[in-house]
């Protein structure tokens, strides 16, 4: 097995076995709601707006 694809497979039956052990739920995560993608991805300002917003970040020209 290759090495990479040896630590994707140890990854997965890690998670594989937390969820029926009932440890985590794993649930699908729109883009909306994925907090990660404003710093990876291009967004509509909408949406980084939101984003940003779940972060707990303000944007420093509404200081004053």
């Amino acid at each position: 097995m290759h090495g990479r694809c040896k630590h994707i497979d140890v990854r997965y039956h890690f998670l594989r076995d937390l969820t029926r052990e009932g440890v985590v739920e794993l649930s699908h995560c729109s883009t909306m709601e994925q907090i990660a993608d404003i710093m990876t991805k291009p967004l509509k300002l909408e949406t980084f707006c939101n984003l940003r917003d779940k972060l707990g970040v303000c944007d420093a020209h509404s200081l004053g």
